[in-house]
């Protein structure tokens, strides 16, 4: 039996979920950077210069509505393909 501590780095779910965290964060990020390179890269011309898709300013259309499309995409593509499914249940506890 070992150290409790010891137990839970080796337990192949911890490395699993820091591995899918990860994959979040990534995500997140880079959403964030998406938005942010969309609003303030095209929203910093003049009113006048807008240009507008289906009534929107480009800027909103890209960093907000596009952006939401792409990242739910990406989120359910992430989690079909990557994410997998692991027991809460500890093994020793399955012995007993």
């Amino acid at each position: 039996m070992g150290d409790g501590r010891t137990q839970k780095r080796d337990d192949l779910r911890f490395k699993i979920a820091n591995r899918e965290a990860l994959m979040g964060v990534i995500l997140a990020v880079f959403n964030f950077i998406w938005w942010f390179a969309f609003a303030y890269g095209l929203g910093r011309k003049p009113v006048e210069e807008y240009t507008y898709i289906f009534g929107f300013p480009a800027w909103f259309f890209y960093s907000c509505i596009v952006g939401f499309l792409l990242f739910s995409t990406l989120v359910f593509v992430m989690v079909k393909l990557f994410f997998l499914e692991v027991p809460f249940e500890d093994r020793e506890e399955d012995a007993e």
